[in-house]
């Protein structure tokens, strides 16, 4: 999710506290393709985004409570189509992508979101994206291909790449979506309201699918982790730097999440990282600056 808020100038004593917050949720939210990837083998797609989201959305609770008078009844249906847009489908998506690929692969992915929110703001809302921003997109796409063509242990990593960029487009419609159509309302009890609404939306799904094996304590753990620190928390770091520091510079853990998501994947998990991979997210970042930098 996003939004515009402006930010006042943080105080000089406290310049320090920023790159730091930043580097920290760039490691959480790194870290949630890592406990993705250990939770989905276990669980499934659908309990496991069951479970991220219904603990996200805990955690945000006392945020919506309080900014409740501004949820008035005929808003929730538009929150829980933008809900499934930015967070239930897309969170399903990367599951259903970590129980084939890479924890890694999914990191690289999620970074095309930021060209995807400028693509679909051209495509369906009229923005003006400009040649640079153009050329971002499709250098991003050129990435995405890039890693597609990639294989760990012989499997072709085609279609957990296409899962993860699909997934990355549906988070960039659904942050234009919340800018238009949701503009104005706390952004952390937004984030309540739309976890929530995707935790109800989920739920028949998730009991459908309940897993008939017994569940590994490492899976418990990861989907706690999940849902508790990398949805919940995270969003409230998130939402803190963008009240101190404005929405542009708060985006920039964009470049952090992919760095960190292979890291701890190499690191914990003992994943490789590839040639492939390596030019897939030099390339994929390069989008990401270029389309940031750009003049619309």
């Amino acid at each position: 999710m996003s939004t515009d808020t402006a930010a006042a100038p943080a105080p000089q004593e406290h310049a320090w506290l920023t790159p730091v917050e930043l580097l920290v949720l760039g490691a959480i939210w790194g870290a949630s393709f890592l406990f993705t990837r250990v939770a989905a083998r276990d669980f499934g797609p659908f309990l496991l985004v069951e479970i991220r989201l219904a603990l996200g959305a805990l955690v945000l609770l006392p945020f919506l409570w309080r900014a409740r008078a501004k949820f008035p009844l005929a808003i929730w249906p538009k929150i829980a189509i933008i809900g499934a847009i930015n967070g239930a489908i897309p969170f399903i998506l990367f599951a259903w992508a970590a129980h084939r690929a890479p924890a890694g692969i999914s990191a690289i992915s999620n970074a095309m979101t930021v060209p995807f929110t400028a693509l679909v703001g051209a495509l369906f809302f009229g923005e003006k994206i400009g040649w640079q921003r153009a050329l971002a997109i499709g250098t991003g796409l050129g990435g995405v291909i890039v890693l597609a063509s990639g294989k760990t242990e012989g499997a072709s990593l085609g279609m957990p790449v296409i899962a993860g960029t699909i997934a990355s487009f549906l988070y960039g419609v659904g942050i234009n979506l919340v800018r238009r159509h949701l503009a104005g309302l706390p952004p952390a009890a937004v984030a309540s309201a739309t976890l929530s609404t995707s935790t109800l939306l989920t739920l028949p799904f998730a009991l459908a699918d309940l897993p008939q094996h017994p569940i590994a304590a490492a899976t418990w753990y990861s989907s706690a982790l999940l849902g508790v620190v990398c949805t919940g928390l995270a969003f409230v770091m998130y939402y803190r730097l963008i009240a101190r520091v404005g929405a542009a510079r708060a985006s920039t853990v964009t470049y952090l999440i992919p760095l960190f998501g292979v890291a701890w994947a190499w690191l914990l998990l003992d994943e490789p990282v590839t040639t492939t991979m390596a030019i897939a997210c030099a390339v994929i970042l390069g989008s990401v600056a270029m389309s940031q930098r750009a003049k619309t």
